[in-house]
């Protein structure tokens, strides 16, 4: 079964591939670029995945372009909402391009992250797939949490430290800054 794997990172795709393969799966990662600003971010992302899958062999298929505008557009004036209105983006996106190329399923390495809302990507990825037509492969792949940073860390990947987003940036670094009372 040909399943295609949005892929944030090369530390978030470790475990989701390797249960995947396990499972039997062929497995096609995907690499969306819209969401993760600035876009130096998103080149050290996608070189260190791209690199990454070529040691494991995983093919990859990049998303053309980087659509800021568009992304900034989507999410003005819906910041309370911006983590949904990006899964479905995401989830959108890569069901769409495994329609259009003949996967059987997708899935997405988001579910390997505590840090987010794994009810809502289940929900989004679920009905898309009805929508669009192809299976939605859920996996908590949380439980290989601290054996993909292990593995990231021995590999000497890098590792981002916000979900990839400009506001995900400023919660990170603003707000831990002004935790310390810095100004």
């Amino acid at each position: 079964m040909r399943i295609l794997l949005h892929t944030c990172c090369g530390p978030c795709s470790i475990f989701p591939v390797k249960i995947l393969r396990s499972e039997g799966f062929e497995v096609t990662g995907f690499f969306y670029t819209d969401n993760i600003h600035p876009y130096t971010e998103c080149f050290k992302r996608q070189t260190t995945l791209v690199d990454y899958a070529s040691q494991i062999d995983l093919p990859l298929i990049l998303k053309e372009g980087y659509d800021l505008e568009g992304f900034l557009r989507k999410m003005a004036f819906n910041e309370s909402n911006r983590c949904l209105i990006c899964y479905r983006e995401r989830l959108g996106t890569v069901a769409a391009v495994a329609a259009k190329n003949g996967f059987d399923a997708f899935s997405t390495t988001l579910l390997y992250s505590k840090f987010q809302n794994h009810d809502a990507i289940h929900s989004l990825g679920e009905k898309i797939g009805l929508e669009i037509g192809v299976s939605f492969v859920y996996r908590d792949f949380r439980v290989g949490w601290k054996e993909g940073v292990q593995t990231s860390k021995q590999l000497g990947m890098y590792r981002q430290q916000y979900c990839g987003c400009i506001y995900s940036e400023k919660e990170r670094y603003f707000n831990s800054r002004l935790k310390k009372g810095s100004n």
